[in-house]
C-alpha cells in the first residue's frame, strides 16, 4: 500500500489569479521567454478569463500544505478530423524545489481526467524542442511527441491586423 501524496490538486477559484500569474512568469523564465510575458493588468485579465461570464480557460493548482507549488492551464479545442471536442493544455509548471515529487504527473493526469470526463477525443499540448526532460516525461506517460508538426503564430494586434487586412 503506497502512502497518499503530500500534495493536493484543486480547481483555481476567484482570488487565485495572482498565483497563476506568478507561475506563468516563472514558467516563462524557465522557458527563456520572459520577454514575451505581458504582466501589466494580467492578473485582472486572468481573473476575467478564468471566472468571468464567458471563461476562456481553466486552471488546476497543486498545493503542498496550503502553499501553491504548480499549475496546469487548459481549455477546450475542436478536432475537425475527428469531429469531436478535445482539450489543449497550454501550461504545466511545478516550482523548481518541488520537481520530481509526482506533482507534474498528478496535474497532467488530472487534466486528462477532466478531458476524459467531458468526452474529449484527445488531450494535446506543445513542448519546446530543447526541453528533453519534459519530452522524456511526456513519453513516459504515453504521449506521442510529434516531430513533424510545427506551431504557427501570428501574434499581436499589428500582425493580426495585417493578416486580417490582407496587407
Amino acid at each position: 500500500m503506497s502512502a497518499a501524496p503530500s500534495f493536493s490538486i484543486r480547481p483555481a477559484v476567484p482570488g487565485d489569479a495572482g498565483t497563476v500569474l506568478r507561475f506563468i512568469v516563472e514558467l516563462a523564465a524557465f522557458e527563456r521567454l520572459s520577454d514575451q510575458v505581458d504582466t501589466a493588468g494580467a492578473a485582472a485579465r486572468l481573473d476575467e478569463h478564468l471566472f468571468g461570464p464567458s471563461p476562456a480557460c481553466e486552471v488546476l493548482l497543486a498545493e503542498r500544505e496550503g502553499r501553491p507549488v504548480g499549475f496546469a492551464l487548459f481549455f477546450p479545442v475542436y478536432s475537425t478530423f475527428k469531429a469531436q471536442r478535445c482539450m489543449h493544455l497550454e501550461d504545466l509548471f511545478v516550482v523548481q524545489d518541488e520537481r520530481g515529487a509526482g506533482i507534474g504527473e498528478a496535474l497532467l493526469r488530472a487534466v486528462a481526467g477532466v478531458a476524459h470526463a467531458r468526452g474529449c477525443a484527445r488531450l494535446q499540448w506543445c513542448v519546446l524542442d530543447w526541453n528533453e526532460g519534459a519530452i522524456r516525461f511526456y513519453r513516459r506517460l504515453g504521449a506521442d511527441v510529434k516531430p513533424s508538426w510545427r506551431v504557427c503564430m501570428v501574434e499581436g494586434p499589428d500582425a493580426l491586423g495585417r493578416l486580417a487586412g490582407g496587407g
